[in-house]
């Protein structure tokens, strides 16, 4: 097996050897501005390729727009500098239960082809000496998936975080979503959507697991 084969098989496969998200040594030397300009006439000649007359007033700025929404929107999230500063405070309530943030939003892309993934997460734990500002897990959700994602690195770099910062394995992560790699190429199936769920500490037993899963299932908007 060589040559497109083995890349289509490569890149049908959702795996990785790491939950970092792949990136080079030198991906931050080059200033937001010039990784702009780089895109900008890269898209450019894509387009001309595709044959595209980029004289008409329609597609003319295309290239601009497209290099600034992927530094400045789709992939901010590939910079550490912008990870959010996550606040922490004593819990000085002593609450011991389930917290859940819940239908938080996910807009990301697939890294195998850089088509939208569209969902949402939920995200819960079980506080110890330490509780997190409610839109800061909003936040950090946003963050990492605003990068080229598969949908199991993103649970895990979520629940990863918080567990650290909470100083507590007691937390739970689940993400819902539709893949457009799926439903407007290949197999084109516009029904499915995929689920992955990554938990640690007191979320191991299946009686805790199951009440956090009984309320997202029963959520209402």
């Amino acid at each position: 097996m060589k040559g497109k084969e083995q890349i289509q098989i490569i890149g049908d496969n959702h795996f990785s050897t790491s939950i970092k998200t792949p990136l080079r040594a030198d991906a931050f030397d080059t200033s937001d501005d010039e990784k702009i300009k780089n895109i900008q006439h890269h898209f450019k000649m894509i387009m001309q390729e595709m044959g595209l007359d980029l004289t008409d007033d329609s597609l003319s700025g295309t290239p601009y727009r497209v290099a600034k929404m992927y530094v400045k929107e789709l992939f901010y999230g590939l910079n550490p500098a912008n990870k959010p500063k996550l606040s922490i405070f004593e819990n000085k309530y002593g609450y011991k239960k389930m917290l859940i943030e819940q239908n938080i939003t996910i807009d990301s892309a697939c890294e195998h082809h850089f088509l939208p993934i569209i969902g949402h997460a939920n995200v819960a734990y079980i506080p110890k000496d330490k509780v997190i500002g409610l839109s800061k897990i909003n936040r950090l959700v946003d963050y990492y998936a605003r990068r080229p994602q598969v949908q199991e690195r993103l649970v895990l770099q979520i629940l990863n975080d918080l567990q650290e910062v909470l100083d507590t394995k007691d937390v739970i992560v689940s993400v819902t979503a539709k893949h457009l790699c799926v439903s407007s190429r290949g197999i084109k199936d516009q029904s499915s959507f995929t689920t992955t769920l990554e938990y640690g500490g007191c979320f191991s037993k299946t009686e805790v697991r199951n009440e956090f899963l009984k309320v997202i299932t029963n959520q209402k908007l």
